[in-house]
């Protein structure tokens, strides 16, 4: 009998940096929510898209809903966001959005989602060259006014583009679907989807596969769908879920994905297959349950990478504090670890600054939150480069909270940092809090000169 070391193991849950990557500001084009769509490693560097959209999508779509009637544009783009690390610090690109609307007479002139992206070669890709593959949902309407959807593909020869939609777009009609994922087995590629969308909830749905010889198709619906269904009634996934990325690992297909009970209400799974079409769910479900991050409503959309022993899992975050309509931040990404081992040493970007003013001082929002739930020592790691005509240093604070969302308005720690003139300081503080949850903030004592960068790291072990 075929063994997964994941389930022998089991799971050790950690937060990750989060809000990992927060909307824009009120005017940009991924100013209103953001969600999550594929995690992708290549030469050394990390890519997460995702789909997004601003203050005039969400102003149409107010419009629609009043009317009834389709106003363009009101649908998602996608961007890119990129690290040296797989937690981050993640830079926004320039060059967003990779993928725009199609012509308004378009298959996908409404909107484009849910990308996934491959690096392919073989015989069919020129030597010395590389060629990415993205494929992604895509809805329009056609010159008779019906709506259109499928699943679009797009090629570029680097991860950030251009791409170049494919001519004969779409590859895959699959309407009142979401695409999870695309992965490539032994010269076969499989398609999951999330399908019928709203089948068991609102925007929730079970798991199906097609496959296909080639990126292009022709794509092949498994006669045994679905391949992936919501609990029985009063289980923690019996509402459904929403789309999920799909790796293969060591022979293995792994699916970390949103459940829900209640629409609305989404905690992380765990299921997978031998075959990529019988598919087994983790007893210990769910994996990452709501209660152990601070004001989260759900965690939706959910994409994995496999660098064990961690397994990061990267995901739309909402919160239930906030009203879902607001600009700024109706919906940003975050990020949980699950580490295979009981031991572990993780460290996480938890505050980045550009430039940090004389007498000024960063925000405790714009620290991610550091938890202490599985860990049993933690160290801080603060280091910034200062002017060389300054004349004082920089002052590092801790704060702590109960709930991770009301923080203490007195210092847990202060510790003020090396100082040295024109000069990179890098320097580590070990802790050992009582708290549950900790943020900080860095002050800069100068009162003539700006310090740049300022960078903060949280380690986390047990």
């Amino acid at each position: 009998m075929r063994k997964n070391i994941f389930t022998e193991k089991g799971f050790t849950e950690i937060l990750g940096p989060n809000p990992a990557i927060k909307t824009g500001d009120e005017n940009a084009w991924d100013g209103w929510n953001l969600e999550s769509s594929c995690i992708f490693k290549d030469k050394g560097i990390y890519y997460w898209y995702y789909h997004a959209r601003g203050r005039k999508e969400r102003e149409n779509i107010r419009k629609e809903m009043k009317t009834g009637k389709i106003v363009h544009p009101s649908g998602y783009r996608i961007g890119v966001a990129v690290a040296p690390t797989p937690l981050g610090p993640w830079k926004k690109y320039e060059g967003n959005p990779l993928l725009d609307y199609g012509p308004s007479d378009a298959w996908d002139g409404l909107g484009n989602a849910c990308a996934c992206v491959l690096k392919e070669s073989g015989p069919d890709v020129e030597k010395g060259s590389e060629k990415y593959y993205m494929w992604y949902n895509g809805w329009g309407m056609t010159r008779d006014g019906e709506r259109r959807e499928g699943i679009g593909l797009a090629t570029s020869s680097h991860p950030l583009g251009p791409w170049k939609r494919y001519r004969d777009n779409p590859v895959a009609d699959w309407p009142n679907s979401y695409l999870c994922g695309v992965v490539k087995v032994k010269g076969k590629y499989y398609m999951y989807v999330e399908h019928p969308v709203g089948s068991t909830a609102p925007d929730l749905g079970p798991f199906c596969v097609a496959t296909a010889d080639s990126p292009e198709g022709p794509w092949r619906k498994y006669e045994g769908n679905p391949i992936l269904s919501p609990g029985p009634p009063g289980s923690w996934d019996s509402a459904g879920f929403s789309e999920a990325g799909i790796v293969y690992h060591e022979g293995i297909f792994h699916c970390f994905y949103s459940g829900s009970q209640t629409a609305g209400i989404e905690s992380i799974g765990y299921a997978y297959s031998f075959d990529g079409y019988k598919w087994i769910k983790y007893e210990g479900n769910p994996v990452v349950p709501l209660n152990r991050t601070p004001d989260a409503s759900a965690f939706a959309e959910v994409q994995a990478l496999i660098e064990p022993p961690f397994i990061y899992l990267y995901h739309t975050l909402r919160y239930i504090s906030r009203d879902f309509w607001a600009i700024p931040r109706g919906e940003d990404l975050g990020i949980h670890v699950l580490s295979i081992s009981p031991h572990f040493r993780l460290s996480m970007p938890v505050l980045t600054i550009d430039s940090l003013g004389p007498r000024e001082a960063s925000s405790l929002e714009d620290c991610c939150t550091i938890s202490l739930q599985s860990a049993s020592s933690l160290a801080i790691t603060i280091e910034c480069r200062y002017h060389p005509s300054a004349e004082a240093g920089v002052r590092l604070h801790v704060r702590s909270s109960y709930d991770g969302i009301n923080y203490d308005n007195i210092d847990l720690y202060r510790f003020d940092v090396d100082f040295r003139a024109g000069k990179t300081v890098k320097r580590t503080f070990e802790l050992n809090p009582k708290a549950r949850y900790l943020k900080v903030f860095v002050e800069n004592l100068d009162k003539l000169h700006n310090v740049t960068p300022v960078k903060v790291t949280a380690t986390l072990g047990n």
